[in-house]
């Protein structure tokens, strides 16, 4: 028979025959990885509306966190939507990141697990942990398995070197400030069992703020008829409060909101929420009998220093102020002030847009414009010169500058970030219960 006459099926081209999964083009998310994408997205998007809206923070409502709940679970919900349309690259850069902020979301419950044990979002908080890890995992995959395999080899080593670069900065700039910011404004300090203000007539004591949170505070009784709030928090505050309350000063410490067992949602910069909790300890001195009006002083560490400067400047009844550590509490702030290099201030601009996100707060004014507005009353500003490049240095120097009189200035070589005490504790007795004399000294009648 002739070969052209020969008759048949004719076998079909090798691409033909192949399986549909193999025909999918490269840039295409496969079944199996939008399933594992969709499911991890939506335990973190789970744990957000339960962390906002269905169990918030004793004290608050829904109502308060309508921008730091809808803000992610949009990300969230437009990463899902337009996840199996993007290619490769973009795919994996975006399980990439969100399994960052999955891994940032269980934060707060492995802290409070650890040192409390979980209760309500913390559940679904722990959830985030194996969401997360997914995600990351399927980032990496995928990355690896859709890049780009065409041209030279020097060609190649550049393309990457570019991409490392770019991720390099996006995790400097973007990933790490918007999860730092995420943290912070989700963790704080644990309540404190050990309280020990060297008296035996410590008080149990509740503050209640504008707002209307419930603060819980410790407190000894004035033996001289002036009295001191050490902020914040009842664990590092404890020495100075000690050395106060021999010195016969009445001293509040408090949780302020959202740590120990305080109302609220935690800010790690305090912002203007900081100073309505300073004011609620101010209003409960007030009511006192054993402070006499006109002697309530305030001592803050860190946070607590920054926030006493705004609270003195705004309110008459802060005679005297001892702020120690104090810097910058937005990247606003960190410009306010000469000499800050250009990457400090970038990533705290990032973490300053991310608190104000996840806190549903807005900034604070800067405290180089308010310290002015103490005077007459009295302002001590204490640092650390020899840490963080200066940054101390320079901020309080700042301060110190732009405050009116009276007013003083101590930089404590050899000392960590609030630790004056520690470093020279007989001469940070002298020089503040010293201050502390001089300012809230007793009325003439």
């Amino acid at each position: 028979m002739n070969a052209t006459a020969t008759t048949g099926t004719v076998p079909a081209p090798a691409e033909a025959v192949q399986p549909a999964a193999s025909r999918r083009p490269r840039g295409v998310a496969g079944r199996r990885e939008w399933t594992v994408f969709l499911a991890a997205v939506g335990v973190i998007a789970l744990h957000v509306a339960d962390d906002s809206f269905l169990q918030p923070q004793p004290g608050t409502s829904a109502g308060d966190h309508l921008v730091s709940g809808l803000v992610p679970l949009a990300v969230l919900g437009l990463a899902a939507a337009s996840y199996q349309r993007l290619r490769g690259g973009a795919r994996g850069a975006i399980a990439l990141l969100l399994g960052v902020f999955g891994i940032a979301a269980a934060i707060e419950a492995v802290h409070y697990t650890r040192h409390v044990g979980p209760s309500g979002d913390d559940f679904t908080g722990l959830l985030c942990i194996p969401a997360g890890l997914a995600l990351l995992g399927l980032g990496v995959v995928t990355l690896w398995t859709t890049r780009r395999r065409g041209g030279s080899g020097p060609l190649r080593v550049l393309r990457r070197a570019g991409l490392g670069v770019v991720a390099l900065v996006v995790a400097l700039f973007v990933v790490f400030p918007i999860g730092y910011a995420y943290v912070g404004t989700h963790v704080a300090r644990p309540p404190v069992e050990d309280i020990d203000l060297g008296s035996a007539a410590v008080e149990d004591v509740q503050l209640h703020t504008s707002d209307g949170l419930t603060l819980e505070g410790s407190y000894v009784p004035s033996e001289n008829g002036a009295a001191v709030i050490v902020a914040f928090g009842r664990k590092g505050t404890q020495d100075p409060a000690r050395m106060l309350a021999r010195h016969g000063y009445g001293v509040l410490i408090f949780d302020r909101r959202g740590e120990g067992e305080s109302d609220g949602d935690p800010n790690p910069y305090a912002w203007s929420d900081g100073e309505k909790d300073l004011l609620a300890a101010v209003e409960f001195l007030k009511q006192r009998p054993d402070v006499e009006p006109g002697r309530i002083g305030g001592l803050g560490l860190s946070v607590g220093g920054e926030t006493f400067l705004q609270a003195a400047a705004h309110s008459e009844d802060i005679q005297a102020v001892v702020s120690e550590g104090a810097t910058a509490r937005s990247g606003g702030e960190m410009r306010s002030v000469p000499g800050n290099g250009f990457m400090p201030i970038a990533i705290n601009t990032g973490i300053t847009a991310g608190t104000a996100v996840f806190s549903n707060a807005t900034p604070p004014p800067h405290l180089i414009d308010l310290v002015d507005d103490i005077a007459p009353r009295a302002m001590f500003v204490i640092h650390a010169p020899d840490i963080a490049a200066g940054e101390e240095r320079r901020f309080n120097t700042a301060f110190h500058r732009a405050a009116g009189r009276p007013k003083a200035i101590w930089g404590v070589p050899g000392a960590g970030h609030v630790g004056a005490q520690d470093a020279r504790p007989r001469e940070y007795e002298r020089r503040v219960t010293g201050f502390f004399d001089q300012a809230l000294r007793e009325k003439q009648q």
